[in-house]
């Protein structure tokens, strides 16, 4: 979010389509955890608000052993 930028509305309604009145609003979507604010410009218009609150993280996945469940601390060895 732009500094000096304030949040207009909160709102959980994911599938509302932006319309041209509201270009220039900072509108707070929720993405099941927190609401991200996302500042609306006339190229948003047309979109959904759920498509800029992005709902999951990239997955990143360590080796086996570092940060592991039980079952895979052991490593066979060969």
């Amino acid at each position: 979010m732009a500094e000096g930028k304030k949040v207009t509305l909160k709102t959980h309604a994911r599938d509302m389509i932006i319309l041209p009145e509201m270009v220039g609003l900072t509108i707070a979507v929720y993405n099941g955890i927190t609401y991200l604010p996302v500042t609306i410009s006339p190229w948003h218009v047309g979109h959904y608000l759920g498509e800029y609150a992005i709902t999951s993280k990239i997955v990143q996945h360590g080796e086996p052993g570092l940060k592991a469940t039980r079952s895979t601390l052991h490593i066979a060895s060969k």
